[in-house]
């Protein structure tokens, strides 16, 4: 079947500009948007790496999610949120494509093939929440510690075939997974020793890391 001539192509949206979508280059630390601003716009990650944080009353801040290339965030707005409840960093040079969640609304609503690739992304994120909080009430800091490592490398996911790490410090891990520094270190040294994962400008994480993961 031929396919039609007008058909909406998902990837060429997603690398476009206009007038109600433009794309933005950031620096490592640089802040996407703060916690507090007006949830007016969806980000869709096209290079690089983003980390969402929240701080409480009490001033502490805790890393509640790490989004890459192909993930969209921000998306808070279209379900009435009114100001952003986090504050986006680029952890790395990072490349965002920002799009007007009135845009986005319209585009949803017209575009099947992007929908379907929107409503999939939620999904998966539910599921990554709720893993999330069932990891953080029953599993280990060892447990822990593991499956955020190979989250974070996006392991068995196309575009980061090599799982390697690049820009995340023990102390970012320390505050994802509720522990402290110095734990962190004693089970990325334990790691190390054992072969799970590999410092060479980066940390490369090795498959052989889902062992501690699925070891009861």
């Amino acid at each position: 079947m031929t396919p039609k001539k007008n058909a909406f192509d998902v990837q060429v949206f997603l690398q476009s500009v206009g007038a109600s979508r433009r794309v933005e280059e950031y620096r490592k630390k640089q802040a996407i948007f703060s916690q507090g601003q007006p949830a007016d716009s969806i980000m869709y990650v096209q290079k690089g790496s983003v980390k969402l944080t929240v701080v409480n009353e009490d001033g502490k801040e805790a890393v509640v999610a790490i989004f890459g290339p192909g993930d969209f965030f921000g998306e808070g707005g279209m379900a009435g949120q009114k100001l952003r409840m986090g504050t986006a960093t680029a952890i790395a040079p990072t490349t965002v494509l920002v799009i007007g969640k009135d845009e986005m609304t319209r585009v949803l609503h017209a575009e099947h093939d992007l929908s379907d690739r929107f409503i999939t992304h939620m999904l998966a994120r539910n599921i990554r929440v709720e893993a999330d909080l069932i990891d953080q009430l029953f599993n280990s800091t060892e447990k822990r510690l593991a499956r955020t490592l190979l989250l974070l490398a996006r392991y068995g996911k196309e575009d980061q075939p090599e799982g390697v790490l690049q820009k995340v410090s023990q102390e970012m891990l320390a505050e994802m997974i509720g522990t402290t520094r110095s734990r962190v270190n004693l089970f990325m040294n334990k790691f190390r020793k054992l072969g799970f994962i590999e410092y060479n400008g980066g940390i490369k994480i090795n498959k052989s890391l889902l062992t501690v993961v699925l070891h009861e």
